[in-house]
């Protein structure tokens, strides 16, 4: 006989289903029991119908906040609390006129924060703070960008804006002064 029959002869009582299925039914049994006696599916096996008020106290919502993964003295807390201000900022320039606004400031605003909403999804722990704080961010940015390209349209419709010829022409005449300056 080959040695690969003799192996699966020998393995055959593992692979019958009642060797797996007084474990499988007993389990969910276990698992169910506890879950219709207590309200709850996973709960350890030391409480009881009887004693389980004394033997299984709630935590409260402080501890559970200071050991939570995302918890108090993580920087996966702290780090959206602080970068509230930065919302916070670029919503009171709402009342700043468009000229005054930086476009490059604000479009790094809003491209950090489309990007780091994306990527509170993906790491982990899964930090819904993180995400919020960075969706409005962005948000702010998309307004204070859209702000300021209408502010530079409507003045290069209106012709206030000078043209390229006009901003060389002006260069040429310094240069002119610098060099007359030098010479004399």
């Amino acid at each position: 006989m080959p040695a690969t029959t003799t192996l699966f002869r020998a393995a055959r009582p593992a692979f019958q289903s009642s060797a797996f299925g007084t474990t499988r039914a007993a389990y969910s049994r276990a698992a169910f029991r506890n879950f219709s006696q207590s309200g709850r599916r996973y709960q350890g096996g030391a409480s009881s119908a009887a004693g389980e008020g004394a033997a299984h106290q709630q935590q409260s919502w402080f501890s559970r906040m200071w050991n939570s993964p995302i918890g108090f003295k993580t920087v996966h807390f702290w780090a959206p609390v602080m970068k509230w201000a930065l919302v916070l900022a670029g919503v009171s320039d709402f009342a700043r006129p468009a000229e005054k606004l930086s476009l490059t400031q604000n479009g790094a605003l809003t491209a950090t924060g489309l990007i780091w909403t994306r990527w509170c999804f993906v790491i982990t722990p899964k930090n819904y703070l993180l995400a919020a704080v960075n969706f409005f961010l962005g948000m702010v940015g998309i307004v204070q960008v859209s702000r300021i390209a209408m502010y530079h349209r409507s003045q290069k419709n209106a012709g206030v804006l000078p043209t390229a010829d006009e901003i060389k022409e002006e260069a040429k005449e310094k240069v002119e002064e610098v060099k007359n300056a030098v010479k004399s």
